[in-house]
């Protein structure tokens, strides 16, 4: 329960004084809706994008690099467009979990890199190292109660669907090998369907909805003020190296809803 994690993590840090426990910020939507688009202006008004890894204070995470490792049929189905990747079942929650609660503990992570063309992950990882901030993007950040009662705040961004179809086509015809055909049927048969059921009904855990994405500069803006305000807040504690093992983190989770999953 969200109460037992906040305490688990004080008796943590009490413990190990440990420092960092970031502000988890979700962000959810429909496929190609913005949110690598969002994530990535947040990170440049942020001024995070110039700053060397190893000492950014807000890094970005997506869902798409936890695809479940498909058996082979799995995988000559989706060489033919016939996998649904747009289901729950697609994505390795328990490496989602396992790693949320890695960066909840201040650690470096390794984060799987997914190959789009093979459909599987490559022998290579992506290395994230300790932020005050971490956005965690991807279609169904809100779907799992467990992973959702995480984020300390949750974005929801909200683009009208004939522009994200047509975004899907060029992004997987130009970057992803896709042919038109594939890219129509697979969003026909399988994408629509589960945004519908999936994705779309978590939009009502949002604390914020971004309409048109990156484009909305007044949101991003809001939100990006938002988090300047942690980050300044949580300089003392970056700099100093630790909690003295007295005080719980400044940026407290708040009370996680309790609303069950959507279906």
């Amino acid at each position: 329960m969200a109460g037992d994690t906040e305490t688990h993590l004080s008796d943590y840090a009490e413990n190990n004084n440990v420092i960092r426990q970031p502000f988890l910020i979700g962000v959810s939507g429909g496929t190609a809706s913005g949110k690598s688009s969002v994530c990535e202006k947040i990170m440049e008004l942020l001024g995070q994008n110039e700053i060397d890894h190893h000492q950014r204070q807000v890094a970005i995470l997506s869902q798409d690099s936890f695809y479940r490792e498909l058996t082979p049929e799995q995988k000559a189905k989706a060489l033919k467009g016939q996998f649904n990747f747009d289901h729950p079942d697609a994505f390795d929650n328990e490496l989602v979990m396992k790693t949320l609660w890695q960066i909840m503990q201040g650690k470096t992570v390794q984060i799987p890199v997914y190959d789009f063309f093979t459909h599987s992950r490559k022998d290579e990882f992506v290395t994230v190292y300790p932020a005050d901030v971490v956005l965690f993007e991807g279609i169904l950040m809100f779907y799992s109660q467990e992973i959702r009662d995480l984020f300390q705040m949750k974005l929801f961004v909200d683009t009208d669907a004939d522009t994200r179809l047509s975004r899907r086509v060029l992004r997987d015809i130009g970057e992803r090998g896709r042919d038109l055909e594939q890219v129509l049927t697979q969003y026909i048969t399988f994408v629509k369907p589960a945004f519908e059921e999936f994705c779309l009904p978590t939009k009502k855990y949002a604390d914020v909805i971004i309409p048109r994405g990156a484009d909305n500069l007044v949101a991003i803006n809001l939100i990006v003020q938002h988090i300047q305000d942690i980050l300044n807040g949580g300089l003392t504690k970056r700099h100093n190296g630790c909690m003295n093992g007295h005080s719980t983190p400044a940026r407290q989770r708040r009370t996680s809803e309790s609303s069950s999953r959507p279906h």
